[in-house]
């Protein structure tokens, strides 16, 4: 840590049991879950932020100290969740009279890929510019993209929602823009891990942090604004349709590409939750059934109502791939009218 700039630290955990936590930023630099001797060196100093790594989480607050040798001041600020858990450690090592430099934003959040809700810090909540009137904590997977400028690597991130496998990871620098009307560069950070949920039931879990990195405009890394995929669903959109990703698994919505379709529950806050109806449940199985045959399959269901009635859709889903593995579902929404 010569250069006296802060390191992100994330301590997910996940498989295997004791794996180690690793380096995601030094400064406003992001880094690829680097292993902290890779980072450190095998120096003098590398157990003595190790031990910093441990204390902080065991707190669950920040930790200030000095290192085995007496000659360097630590200070330790963990990225709590939502749920209680750190999810990651600032940590900054320097001089004994040195103050430490200024942070980026960062927050920890949680994508419960079995329950599909998700939740953000207050930190996180900080860094996407939330007034304190506005903030909600808990939301729905399909919520999170809404203030999202995605790049090429989103079929990737929807393919680890989908897969829900321990053990995968992901890291992306995508553009957030803050409800200020900012547009910020961030880097997050994931893996996907195996927890026991209230109800005893092992559930999966990712775990992340989103780093902010600097202005969008100015840093390298972060996507356009519209890539080329994003411009050519836009052109193919047709007047009175809404189109959406959908979980083939769960018949869960995943993202909305367009607005999202006047009148529907979507979001978790709703009064009325969103589902479909009981009796159509059949009927939305064999469709998502029907597109390991057909890449286009279509019928007609009934949606929760944002006032608890039952709004009659017609829908038209294909087949989309994700990643070489990993199928989803374009779905396609209007009225029975529009068609």
């Amino acid at each position: 840590m010569a250069d006296r700039r802060w390191l992100l630290i994330e301590v997910f955990g996940g498989e295997p049991p004791d794996r180690e936590p690793t380096v995601i930023g030094i400064g406003s630099t992001p880094k690829r879950m680097v292993p902290l001797a890779s980072v450190l060196g095998r120096g003098r100093y590398l157990d003595d932020v190790r031990a910093l790594v441990v204390r902080v989480v065991g707190a669950g607050q920040v930790v200030q100290s000095t290192s085995s040798d007496g000659r360097r001041r630590m200070i330790g600020k963990p990225l709590v969740s939502y749920a209680g858990r750190v999810h990651g450690v600032y940590a900054w090592l320097g001089d004994l009279e040195e103050e430490p430099p200024s942070r980026d934003p960062a927050g920890a959040w949680y994508f419960n890929l079995t329950t599909d809700k998700i939740a953000g810090s207050d930190d996180l909540l900080d860094l996407y510019g939330v007034a304190p009137e506005d903030r909600r904590t808990q939301r729905l997977t399909a919520e999170a993209f809404g203030r999202l400028v995605t790049n090429a690597d989103e079929s990737a991130a929807l393919a680890l929602i989908v897969q829900s496998r321990p053990g995968a990871e992901h890291q992306a620098t995508w553009t957030v823009r803050r409800d200020d009307g900012q547009l910020r560069a961030a880097n997050f950070a994931c893996r996907a891990v195996a927890e026991v949920g209230e109800n005893g039931d092992v559930e999966v879990v990712l775990r992340g942090i989103t780093h902010d990195i600097g202005p969008a405009e100015s840093t390298p890394s972060a996507p356009p604004l519209m890539v080329l995929a994003q411009r050519v669903l836009a052109a193919e959109r047709e007047p009175g349709t809404h189109r959406a990703i959908v979980n083939l698994h769960t018949l869960t919505l995943l993202r909305w590409i367009d607005d999202p379709m006047p009148g529907v529950a979507w979001e978790l806050d709703a009064e009325h939750p969103p589902a479909i109806h009981p009796d159509d449940l059949v009927v939305a199985k064999r469709m998502s059934a029907g597109l390991a045959n057909s890449a286009r399959v279509s019928g007609h269901l009934r949606l929760r109502s944002v006032t608890g009635t039952w709004l009659k859709v017609a829908v038209t889903a294909n087949l989309m791939l994700l990643d070489q593995h990993t199928t989803a579902a374009l779905v396609t929404i209007s009225t029975p009218d529009a068609t």
